[in-house]
């Protein structure tokens, strides 16, 4: 079952529950999903790496703005995004500990050869796409950062 049928299966048994917090969370994916697929040179499907990053996106987009309400003392929008947040993670891969990444990571840059600071870009852009949708970008980089500059 693709993830655009999971979406619309949970629509309407939120619909049926009443449940207006995952409610709008699912119609969230799915507006953006359907963004995805009619945008210029998109085919009728999405990959499921496709639907991931679509996914990690929406969710990186709640957790940022759920930290800038609570900065602001705006609980109620922020608890409103969280709840958001938490119907995302749903469909998400379980994200990775920060132990599984920095292993990962190790052995990137000895595959690279790595060795500096220099060769960041490269490393960064392997781990990137190995971790996509199971590891944020900012833990990512930090451990990539302090591997490279001890």
């Amino acid at each position: 079952m693709s993830l655009e049928q999971k979406i619309n299966d949970q629509i309407k048994t939120a619909m049926r529950a009443k449940d207006a917090d995952t409610l709008n969370g699912l119609r969230a994916v799915k507006s953006a999903i359907l963004l995805a697929k009619t945008a210029k040179g998109a085919g009728d499907e999405l990959t499921e790496d496709q639907e991931i990053k679509i996914l990690s996106k929406l969710a990186k987009q709640r957790r940022e703005s759920a930290q800038l309400f609570r900065k602001q003392d705006r609980v109620d929008l922020a608890e409103q995004e969280e709840k958001e947040l938490k119907v995302l993670e749903q469909f998400l891969p379980a994200q990775m500990s920060e132990e599984d990444i920095t292993t990962t990571v190790k052995d990137i840059i000895q595959q690279l050869g790595a060795s500096s600071m220099a060769d960041m870009g490269k490393v960064m852009g392997t781990a990137s796409k190995q971790l996509a949708g199971k590891a944020d970008g900012k833990v990512i980089s930090g451990i990539v950062k302090q591997l490279l500059s001890t």
